[in-house]
């Protein structure tokens, strides 16, 4: 039971922190939840750390304005394409049957090409690298795992730490030839956000019988910080309506993220399918919810395999996207006001995420 800790905690409690999905920023979690039927002698008892580490790249260029997609964008090869990869390295120590720590740091690389940031004309591209926001966190099962097998519930509570350059900047090309200027690259491929946040999660757990379980998994950031200060004139002058709707400067938005599925365990194998739903909020739950973000939802199949070696997990998520969902910004609402025009942004979304990871016990 206590490999089953272990495991559980480390794969769906400290897995990722907060980055992006295309231009709606999303937080990614890869892992397995599930019963661990493998050796519980006392060296497996005795083992009080976990190293977790879980690799995530996406591809996304596909537009949507609300659950509508702009075909035209590709169609014109005007679209947005960003690339973005992010390892996460987390440690967890296991404090006892109930109790445990975790710390997560995640080394972020993105790129963003587009035409409209570079005067219109041609296209290049943006990038950003190095440490993003990392996470400290508190975990509690609620019921004593050593008494309750079926089922249990786990809560966590933590710090999203401002460690991430949430004012990084590149060279962006004008409509001038040859004339460049550098300013903040785009929110999406920030390193950041620029908040200090409380992180909330809750994992549960269900044994149907030994090969079978259902799982569960709720977080939830909140940032109180309204705007963080950056800029999003890609180094120019920020543009009157754009300090009108308050979308001159970039947003510190929630995050939030709903996962749940069905375990099959077979042998050393676990295979996995579930749903998985990651939000950007429009409205925050504490402070201002005013400035630039793309807010939006993407629902999608998560299937999933976890391959149990003696000390270590190796394992492969792949959300495959059903509903991409751009939603009205706050922004969008006080343009909508001011102008007496609905106005709804866009925001590039990818196909299908890749998670691929394993865990170490020691």
């Amino acid at each position: 039971m206590k490999s089953f800790i272990i495991i559980f905690i480390a794969t769906f409690g400290i897995s990722s922190c907060i980055y992006s999905q295309g231009c709606v920023a999303i937080r990614s979690v890869g892992g397995l939840c599930t019963m661990d039927h493998g050796d519980h002698d006392s060296s497996a008892s005795a083992q009080k750390w976990m190293l977790n580490i879980n690799n995530r790249y996406y591809n996304s260029y596909k537009h949507f304005v609300g659950e509508v997609e702009q075909t035209q964008r590709v169609d014109a090869g005007t679209q947005v394409i960003n690339h973005a990869y992010t390892m996460d390295i987390a440690f967890t120590r296991i404090l006892n049957n109930r109790w445990s720590l975790a710390f997560d740091a995640p080394i972020i690389s993105n790129t963003r090409s587009s035409l409209y940031e570079h005067g219109g004309k041609e296209r290049h591209t943006t990038s950003s690298f190095g440490l993003g926001d990392v996470r400290l966190t508190g975990y509690y099962w609620v019921m004593d795992p050593m008494k309750t097998r079926k089922w249990n519930v786990q809560i966590g509570m933590g710090l999203k730490l401002a460690t991430g350059d949430y004012k990084y900047t590149d060279r962006f090309y004008t409509s001038t030839a040859g004339v460049t200027v550098t300013g903040p690259v785009d929110q999406s491929i920030q390193l950041g956000d620029g908040g200090t946040g409380i992180t909330t999660e809750v994992n549960a757990y269900y044994n149907v019988s030994r090969n079978i379980n259902i799982y569960t998994n709720f977080y939830y950031l909140i940032n109180p910080r309204g705007e963080n200060g950056t800029s999003t004139a890609r180094g120019g002058t920020p543009s009157a309506s754009a300090v009108a709707n308050t979308s001159d400067v970039m947003s510190v938005p929630d995050q939030m993220m709903l996962r749940g599925g069905v375990n099959f365990i077979a042998n050393k194998f676990t295979f996995s399918a579930g749903l998985r739903n990651e939000c950007l909020p429009v409205h925050d739950l504490i402070g201002s919810s005013n400035g630039f973000r793309r807010p939006g939802y993407i629902i999608s199949a998560e299937p999933g395999v976890t391959y149990a070696f003696k000390k270590f997990n190796v394992y492969a998520f792949v959300p495959i996207a059903i509903t991409r969902n751009r939603t009205q910004s706050m922004a969008d609402k006080i343009s909508t006001a001011l102008n007496g025009k609905y106005t709804q942004g866009d925001a590039a979304f990818a196909d299908y995420a890749m998670n691929i990871g394993l865990s170490l016990r020691f």
